[in-house]
C-alpha cells in the first residue's frame, strides 16, 4: 500500500502548529500548510505562521508562494498540494496536512472538482450592490441545486455561484463532483471544550504577536502596499490597523481581535463538524502529544502490507 495523508486540523489558536512539528520529527517527514493567509509573503506574525527556527527543523511547504497583492485560488492551491503529495508519495512518505482553512483541506482529502474561474471583483461589487436577499432569489432560479446547499446568509459562497454562472454559462452544481484520492487518510481534530480556557489562549496568543513586532508587520505592508490591500481588512490585521490610525487603542484593538478570534473559531469549529469527519482531541489535554502519536502509529501499521 502507497503511503497516506495525516490531516491535523481545528479552529485556530488550538495548536495544530506545535503538535503538528513534533509529529513530524518524529516521523522524519515534512508539513504541507492549509492556511489561506499563510500562503501569502509578508503576512508572517499575523497569521501565526510557523517561524523561521521551526521551517529549520521541520520542511514546511505551501507557505510564502504568492505576493500580497494577488490572489491564490482554491484550485491553484489543490494543485500545488496534489503535485507536493504525488512528490512525497514516490518517496515513502505519508505527509502532515495542517490548518484550518476548511475548503483546501476539503478540496484535498474530497478531491473537490473546481471550476477554473478566477475572482471577478468588479462583478462581486456590482452583485453585493443587489443586497443578499436579492441575489440569492437570482440564484434559486438558475441553480436552484446549489442553492440547496448554500444558506440563504451566505454571501461568499452565493457570489462564487453566481460568478461562475456568469463566466461559464453553467451552473456551479453541473460542474462539482468529488474524486478522493486513492490513498488512506487519517483526520485528527484538535479543540477546546472549555471556551473559557480558548479564550484565554487566543489573548495569550494576540498578546504574544503583539510582543513578537506584529505591529512593526504592519506598519511595513502599508508601507510597501498603503491601507487598500484586502488582506489588511483581515482578522487581526483590521483590528491591529484600526488602532494604527488613531481611531481605537490598544487594549481595544487586542480586546476586539480576542473576540472576533473566538467567533471566528466557532464558525470553523461549526463548518469541520459539518463537512468533515475527524477523530476529535482535547487541546489543552497534557497528554495530548501522546494521544496523537499513537493514533498515528495505529494509522501508519494499516499502512503496511
Amino acid at each position: 500500500m502507497q503511503p497516506g495523508l495525516i490531516v491535523i486540523a481545528g479552529p485556530t489558536a488550538s495548536g495544530k502548529s506545535e503538535m503538528a512539528l513534533k509529529l513530524a520529527q518524529g516521523l522524519g517527514t515534512v508539513i504541507l500548510s492549509a492556511d489561506s493567509r499563510q500562503v501569502y509573503r509578508g503576512l508572517d506574525i499575523g497569521t501565526a505562521k510557523p517561524t523561521p527556527k521551526q521551517q529549520a527543523q521541520v520542511p514546511h511547504y505551501l507557505i510564502d508562494i504568492c505576493e500580497p497583492t494577488q490572489t491564490l485560488t482554491v484550485a491553484e492551491y489543490q494543485t500545488q498540494a496534489q503535485d507536493l503529495i504525488q512528490h512525497f508519495h514516490t518517496q515513502h512518505q505519508t505527509v502532515l496536512l495542517v490548518g484550518g482553512t476548511g475548503l483546501y483541506l476539503q478540496a484535498i482529502t474530497q478531491g473537490l472538482t473546481i471550476p477554473p474561474v478566477p475572482p471577478q471583483p468588479e462583478l462581486r461589487a456590482q452583485l453585493s450592490h443587489l443586497g443578499q436577499r436579492e441575489i440569492y432569489q437570482w440564484l434559486q432560479q438558475i441553480d436552484p441545486t446549489a442553492s440547496q446547499r448554500i444558506h440563504p446568509h451566505d454571501q461568499v459562497r452565493t457570489l462564487r455561484a453566481l460568478e461562475v454562472y456568469y463566466v461559464l454559462g453553467v451552473p456551479l452544481s453541473s460542474l462539482q463532483h468529488h474524486h478522493p484520492p486513492n490513498y488512506q487518510i487519517l483526520f485528527l481534530g484538535l479543540d477546546y471544550q472549555d471556551l473559557g480556557s480558548y479564550s484565554s489562549k487566543i489573548r495569550e496568543r494576540v498578546e504574544t504577536m503583539l510582543a513578537q513586532g506584529w505591529i512593526g508587520e504592519i506598519e511595513f505592508l502599508v508601507k510597501q502596499y498603503e491601507w487598500e490591500l484586502p488582506l489588511l481588512q483581515t482578522l487581526g490585521y483590521q483590528e491591529m490597523g484600526r488602532y494604527l490610525q488613531g481611531q481605537i487603542g490598544l487594549d481595544q484593538a487586542i480586546e476586539e481581535t480576542t473576540i472576533h478570534t473566538r467567533q471566528f473559531g466557532k464558525r470553523q469549529r461549526t463548518w469541520f463538524r459539518n463537512r468533515m469527519t475527524f477523530e476529535w482531541f482535547e487541546a489543552a489535554d497534557e497528554n495530548l502529544l501522546d494521544q496523537l502519536w499513537e493514533r498515528v502509529q495505529e494509522f501508519r501499521q494499516g499502512l503496511l502490507p
